[in-house]
């Protein structure tokens, strides 16, 4: 995934906004991540990713993430239809059904 690319659908957080929050107040556990944006606490569907990012900044190797942004998009919409995940108000709409 790309830097601009979003990592939370519900709260719309970049890559690039969690990397810089990392970078900045350097969390101690990735559960703190959540304070950025609130990222990983509508859905819960980011949260692997989140933990990815918080790993990546730990060993400062680049976590292999080679999902696009609409792979990404449409895992994302099959976790939610599968009811495993409820969006928050104002969350990115799911994209149509293949």
């Amino acid at each position: 995934m790309k830097p601009d690319d979003k990592i939370c659908y519900c709260f719309h957080v970049t890559k690039r906004k969690i990397m810089n929050f990392i970078r900045i107040h350097e969390p101690r556990v990735p559960s703190q991540i959540s304070e950025c944006g609130g990222a990983g606490t509508g859905c819960g569907w980011c949260i692997p990713y989140l933990k990815r990012c918080f790993e990546e900044s730990r060993t400062k190797n680049a976590v292999d993430q080679e999902l696009t942004a609409e792979q990404y998009a449409r895992m994302r919409a099959e976790y939610i239809r599968s009811g495993k995940g409820k969006p928050a108000a104002g969350a990115e709409p799911l994209p149509e059904e293949d």
